[in-house]
């Protein structure tokens, strides 16, 4: 009997030093892909988030306290995503999950958010499922709705009218498919779909089922592996398609994966380029480089970036004691807030913080241009 008191008494013990041990700080949870195929997506977010908050913590933190994302492999699985959000939630105390590397990573994890009343920060996707009304979500990008509108616009002004989507055969993918198909319907046309199993490598049959479609351009929804296998395999077969995409392929994950073949695509962003001489973005590749990140800033790490701002600031206006429900009461009465030259708009039922969609192109150099 002792003896199990005893150890009863060390768990709880354990637990207390735990829970003090966090108490000196504030934790923000992160399920992302940090291995697998989309490895590099989902690294460049934590690298960029946990470099502003090394700024942060170098100044004193927030309140006193310094931030610290902990971030769970998920291996861009949508099950262990959901999994790792409820460990996040239920066994690490975090204040707010953060920086979802996708909608389908985001459909189990956000009504867990929701249901602890825990803020769903930043998730990197543009789809429908997160930009819904739930009273914990907040995004700091346009609408994948919104980019395509603005691709769509461009061909279609040329007097292109054929055009093929690649989208993943998901919930998620099927959805970004039915926002092409609306829009288009109001100008009476059609589109073709290229269904894509998603983690699956990209065969000889799928190119020739795009072939047969006869596309006169391409409208990609799908991550850089896919996108770039499907690249490289029309030109080695001296196929031209003119091609946009999402952001949500990651446009230098797209180029180092397609590489020279990657020349000539179009792909949307929602953030200013990483090269942008505003102080919002100045900042981010200054604590980028402070943190010991060698490569060049891209357009993830800024966005993951701006989203970790934001956080910041959330959290620094939140009334005390800081709590998770005070944290999204802070975040959901923000207003208009200036990063240095770059706006997050929160309030008044305005959960989905930016608009700002512009179409860059890949040179042939492998740089993107806006111009």
């Amino acid at each position: 009997m002792f003896k199990c008191k005893k150890i009863v008494l060390l768990a709880a013990l354990a637990v207390a030093g735990a829970a003090h041990a966090q108490a000196d700080k504030w934790i923000i949870g992160q399920s992302a892909p940090l291995s697998g195929g989309n490895a590099k997506f989902g690294q460049d977010i934590r690298d960029g988030a946990n470099a502003w908050f090394a700024a942060v913590n170098a100044r004193g933190g927030v309140q006193g306290k310094a931030i610290e994302l902990l971030s769970i492999d998920d291996k861009n699985d949508r099950k262990q995503a959901g999994v790792n959000a409820g460990t996040l939630l239920e066994n690490k105390d975090v204040l707010a999950l953060f920086g979802f590397a996708s909608a389908t990573l985001s459909l189990d994890a956000l009504p867990q958010a929701e249901k602890k009343g825990a803020a769903f920060f930043g998730p990197f996707s543009g789809a429908n499922p997160v930009r819904t009304n739930s009273p914990v979500l907040f995004t700091v990008r346009a609408s994948y709705g919104e980019e395509m509108e603005k691709m769509l616009k461009f061909w279609t002004s040329l007097g292109l009218t054929r055009v093929t989507v690649v989208h993943y055969d998901d919930e998620v993918g099927k959805q970004n498919l039915d926002v092409v198909v609306e829009y288009l319907k109001k100008i009476n046309l059609q589109p073709q779909a290229l269904p894509l199993k998603r983690n699956a490598t990209i065969g000889k049959s799928e190119i020739q089922t795009l072939l047969a479609q006869n596309p006169q351009f391409l409208l990609n929804t799908a991550l850089s592996g896919a996108a770039a296998q499907i690249q490289k395999e029309l030109v080695a077969q001296g196929r031209m398609i003119p091609t946009s995409s999402l952001s949500f392929v990651g446009a230098d994950q797209y180029i180092a994966a397609a590489g020279a073949a990657s020349a000539g695509v179009s792909i949307a962003q929602v953030v200013p380029s990483p090269t942008s001489s505003i102080p919002a973005v100045r900042e981010c590749a200054q604590a980028l480089e402070a943190s010991g990140v060698k490569t060049p800033m891209n357009t993830t790490h800024l966005e993951a970036c701006f989203g970790a701002k934001v956080v910041a600031e959330g959290l620094r206006r939140a009334k005390k004691p800081v709590t998770r429900q005070s944290l999204v009461e802070s975040l959901a009465t923000l207003g208009s807030y200036d990063l240095g030259g770059y706006k997050i708009t929160f309030g008044n039922g305005v959960q989905h913080g930016s608009k700002f969609v512009e179409l860059a192109m890949v040179t042939r150099d492998g740089k993107l241009s806006t111009r």
